[in-house]
This record gives structure tokens, C-alpha cells and sequence, in this order.
């Protein structure tokens, strides 16, 4: 359900300090379809090469777990198993089920983990749009449906039909930033900027005190240009995450399709709401949220942020230009400045 819209960039500039500060050590590759950048500084000596072994080692594990383009991953084997048995899993995979189902029911269904069938069903997964007739998108709804999917214990989960499949593209990558996150704490370092495709944590602060910098483009399909920039002030962790249609679309006949489905429906959003970040201290709910909100738009978004504590920035396409909305918990964060 989810395709990062969004790029955040880190802005890597620092004030100099009469003494010599620590310098920020970079690591930066290619995981996930997209790249990821991390940026880090510790008084203490550290091993850059081997915390990078350990990040490649960390992708290719996490790849071989939450993989739906490799028919051998461990959730590719679930959703392959046709049986309405109990299955045993990872708890780590019942973590993400339990973790998305909280904002699916916050979401009044319309972010699902088990929609993955209908993007190939509309044609999201090629290059030419297919949009179903009625009888087809019927049918293939009746194979849906996170309400059919049971969590049995800490370490097995259960279908209740036996076709259903389970896509978690729109919470994997906050959930690999926040281990990518974790391995550098259980490192001793405590300062430092992970991004992976634009998804990205903070924790601490640059050398010298500075705060983190990172900014969001504006939505436009066909360029790249600064839209925000967040000043982040606070040393605990804050996962900033967005979720954007500009980037991921089809136009047909006159009309753009959104590959953003609403599982209620089968179909595409229709709204005007165009992008949607979310700043939270778990980066695994602030990945499920920001695609959860897009999906419900500017209006129920606000009602299910609000009601929920999220922080969340909505724009809005308005003609040639864009309207911005705070969720209430976005508008009292003091520790995040947006300009």
C-alpha cells in the first residue's frame, strides 16, 4: 500500500566550535528498492566499516523476513501456504501484523495489509492501468480483508480464508529504520540521522549541539524542489515519515489514479490531499500512519489524528499551488520547528 512519496534530505551543515568538534561519519548504500543515507558522530572511536557489515547484514536478513518480491522470503511462504491452520511465524512478523491492525482500526479499515491483490488487479505492478469492472473487483474483495486475519498467539497467525496475503511495504521501511536505529545504540552511539528512501529517525544532536535538519520536497510529479524544512531540537527519538500520490500515479482518459488504495472501497483515493507526514517517536506506527492518513485525506485524517495524538502535517492540492493542515498534537510539538 505504500510507495515513499516524499524524500527527506538531510541538511548537512554545522556550525564550527572554537575547539575542534567531532566530524559526522556517513554511511550510504542501496537496500529496499531505494537508497539510504545514515549520519552519525560519537566522542568515542568507532568501527565504520563494521557498523556498515552490520547494516548490510541487517537489510539482507530483513529482506529474507518481509520480502514480497522473493517468492523465498519468510511472509512470501505465509502467504503461499494455502490453509485456514494456525501457522507459525516470527514473532517479529506478528509484531507488524499487531502494530498495522491498530492503525487499520483507527483508520475504519481504509489502510489493510492484505490488499496487495488489488494492485495487481488495477495494474499498479505494470505499466498500463486496468481499472476492473464491478464483477471483478467483487470478487477479488471477497479474498480481503484484515478482520480475516487472526493473530493466534505471539508466534502464529491464521487466516480465515485461505488465499489471503499479507503485503508490508507501507510499514517496512520505518520498521528497518528503527532497527537500523537500534544497532547504533547497542554500539554506544547516541547521536545520529537514519534515512532509508526518504523515511528517516533522528536521535541526539549534531556536533557542536546543533539541532538535526531535514527537509520535505514539494509534491510535484515532475521536479524536485524544497517544500519544508524541520529544525528538530529534541535528543529522544523522532521518526519522521511521509507518504505522498505524486510521485506514483496513472493518467487515463483524463483522469490521475493514485496507486494509494482505500481497502473499504478497492479503489483509489479520489481526495485532494496529496502528502502526509507524520513525526512520532516509533517509527513502525509513524510509517503505517502517514499511508493510513493519506488514505482517509485531509478531512477524516485530521477527525483520526486528532482522536489518536498523532502529529501530522497534510497538504492539499489547491489549483496550481497547495494548503497545508496540523493535526492538534503536530500544533503543540515544541521541539519540532516546520518552516
Amino acid at each position: 500500500m505504500k510507495m515513499t512519496a516524499l524524500t527527506a534530505l538531510v541538511v548537512a551543515t554545522w556550525l564550527a566550535a572554537c575547539n575542534p568538534s567531532p566530524q559526522i561519519q556517513k554511511i550510504s548504500g542501496t537496500a529496499q528498492g531505494t537508497t539510504y543515507h545514515i549520519r552519525y558522530w560519537s566522542v568515542q572511536p568507532v568501527d565504520s566499516t563494521a557498523i556498515k557489515k552490520r547494516i548490510e547484514a541487517e537489510f539482507a536478513r530483513l529482506d529474507r523476513l518481509l520480502s514480497n518480491y522473493r517468492p523465498d522470503s519468510t511472509l512470501e511462504q505465509f502467504n503461499q501456504t494455502l490453509s485456514t491452520e494456525a501457522l507459525a511465524v516470527p514473532e517479529e512478523i506478528v509484531s507488524l501484523v499487531a502494530q498495522a491492525r491498530l492503525v487499520s482500526i483507527a483508520s475504519q479499515g481504509c489502510y489493510d495489509l492484505t490488499i496487495k491483490p488489488l494492485f495487481d488487479l488495477w495494474g499498479f505492478k505494470g505499466e498500463q492501468l486496468t481499472p476492473p469492472d464491478p464483477a471483478a473487483l467483487d470478487k477479488i474483495r471477497q479474498e480481503l480483508g484484515f478482520g480475516r486475519l487472526e493473530i493466534v498467539d505471539k508466534s502464529r497467525l491464521r487466516k480465515q480464508i485461505p488465499k489471503l496475503s499479507v503485503d508490508v511495504s507501507s510499514i517496512a521501511q520505518g520498521h528497518s529504520v528503527a532497527h537500523l536505529a537500534a544497532l547504533l545504540v547497542e554500539q554506544g552511539i547516541t547521536d545520529f540521522l537514519v534515512e532509508i528512501g526518504g523515511e528517516l529517525e533522528t536521535r541526539g544532536k549534531k556536533p557542536g549541539g546543533e539541532p538535526w535538519r531535514v527537509a520535505i520536497e514539494k509534491p510535484l510529479p515532475n521536479e524536485r524542489s524544497l517544500h519544508k524544512i524541520l529544525t528538530i531540537t529534541q535528543t529522544e527519538p523522532l521518526a519522521v515519515m511521509t507518504s505522498g500520490t505524486y510521485r506514483h500515479y496513472f493518467d487515463v482518459d483524463g483522469k490521475r489514479y493514485s496507486h494509494i488504495l482505500d481497502a473499504r472501497t478497492g479503489a483509489p483515493i479520489t481526495h485532494n490531499t496529496v502528502a502526509v507526514t507524520v513525526l512520532h517517536s516509533n517509527a513502525t506506527l509513524a510509517d503505517a500512519w502517514s499511508t493510513a492518513l493519506l488514505c482517509l485525506g485531509r478531512e477524516d485524517g485530521l477527525k483520526a489524528a486528532d482522536q489518536a495524538g498523532i502529529a501530522a502535517l497534510f497538504i492539499e492540492q489547491a489549483g496550481t499551488g497547495f494548503d497545508e493542515h496540523s493535526s492538534k498534537a503536530l500544533a503543540e510539538l515544541r521541539t519540532v520547528t516546520i518552516k
